[in-house]
């Protein structure tokens, strides 16, 4: 179940020290980014810190402040993709969207209510901007990764579709030019979707709906040739 956004306030190691994992349960570092500004929400970007990913989750730790830090579970990650729009944001960045797994009973605007007071369970934003832009493309492919290590429970009543590709996967089909699944070597927009289907599932339904509409066609098509 999705958690969302927390704090981290525990550290392990001396200086600033680093996130504590659970390698019990078989949580392993998979990076390590330092020089990571965190935003979260439309608050102001915190200073710099460093970034930890693990095959579980994602953590900031502040570089000043051993008390500041946030992390969330891959599993609270609905969508992750690499942000160089400026129009979008002043800053190329690691954009990711939220699951709070909070009912939204509050209007949009009840996050305004204070400047000074972060209420976490309403941060369904995050984002991530290195110092060093030329890292975005790994730090996405690290998320990628991470994220295919950590798939949304099927839950019962469900299809049981997984719309969730592997890079692999995609360029495996990228050969075949009749592919529904055909991706453009140089697209602009780079996306990633953790077991959360719902923007998959939009292109599938997008498909599905398509076919149904020539079909209609088809057979409207039949019944004028019919009346001839």
């Amino acid at each position: 179940m999705a958690s969302g956004l927390r704090i981290v306030t525990e550290r392990v190691g001396d200086g600033a020290g680093q996130p504590v994992l659970d390698p019990d349960n078989g949580e392993e570092l998979m990076h390590v980014q330092p020089g990571v500004s965190i935003v979260l929400g439309n608050r102001p970007p915190e200073s710099p810190g460093t970034l930890y990913i693990s095959t579980k989750q994602v953590v900031w730790l502040s570089d000043t402040d051993r008390a500041k830090g946030y992390a969330v579970d891959f599993v609270s990650l609905s969508l992750h993709a690499v942000s160089r729009d400026p129009d979008a944001y002043h800053s190329p960045c690691i954009y990711t969207q939220i699951e709070t797994g909070a009912e939204e009973l509050e209007s949009e605007d009840s996050d305004s209510e204070s400047d000074n007071i972060l209420n976490l369970s309403k941060i369904t934003e995050m984002r991530l901007v290195p110092s060093d832009p030329n890292q975005l493309d790994t730090l996405f492919a690290i998320f990628c990764e991470c994220a295919e290590l950590n798939p949304d429970p099927i839950e019962e009543g469900e299809d049981g579709h997984n719309w969730v590709f592997s890079a692999d996967q995609l360029e495996d089909d990228g050969g075949d030019d009749d592919s529904e699944w055909a991706i453009p070597e140089n697209s602009s927009h780079s996306i990633g979707s953790n077991g959360n289907h719902d923007l998959a599932h939009s292109v599938v339904q997008l498909h599905i709906n398509d076919q149904r509409f020539e079909d209609a066609e088809e057979m409207e098509q039949d019944d004028k040739n019919g009346h001839h």
